[in-house]
């Protein structure tokens, strides 16, 4: 489990997270039972305030909630437990956050890019490929995202038989 905790968390600065909330989401996954703050604290010896700040932010990604355990007062913590679920999400948490932001970005100078006398043919040219391509990949995202779970699991196993499909060599 710990070695688990601290790699999870070493990746989190890989992912744009900062180390201390990978590793609450780390060890609330691999936790049997939900705990609370002060467990969460004294687990991974974090100050308490850092652990609900980090907490506060796992629930705004959707894929950590309080819950109540009967008898205790005190908001104890899991994270999802569903894997593709969570991937969803945090594709979906990532396009809102860095992809939507960039894309209307891109739109806009795309835009004026494309007003006489505003930007050489050159900066027009990449500026329009880089939004075709950031609208092809929400495209995607849109599709993948719709999938029931069990389509997304097939299409994530398919590996190779995709390539075959499409024709592409390996």
């Amino acid at each position: 489990m710990e070695r688990f905790i601290l790699h999870w968390g070493d990746m989190g600065p890989r992912w744009g997270i900062n180390r201390t909330i990978a590793q609450i989401h780390a060890l609330l996954y691999i936790w049997p039972t939900p705990l609370t703050a002060e467990q969460i604290a004294s687990t991974l010896s974090v100050a308490r305030s850092n652990v609900s700040v980090s907490l506060r932010q796992l629930q705004e990604w959707g894929i950590v909630k309080p819950v109540r355990l009967l008898g205790d007062r005190r908001d104890h913590f899991q994270t999802m437990t569903d894997v593709w679920e969570m991937f969803r999400l945090i594709m979906a948490e990532r396009r809102k956050r860095e992809i939507d932001p960039t894309l209307e970005v891109l739109r806009q100078c795309a835009a004026q890019a494309r007003k006489p006398g505003s930007a050489d043919a050159h900066a027009q040219q990449k500026l329009d490929e880089l939004l075709g391509f950031f609208e092809t990949v929400t495209r995607w995202h849109d599709q993948f995202h719709s999938l029931a779970r069990p389509a997304l699991i097939r299409l994530a196993k398919m590996g190779r038989h995709v390539r075959k499909l499409l024709r592409v060599a390996s």
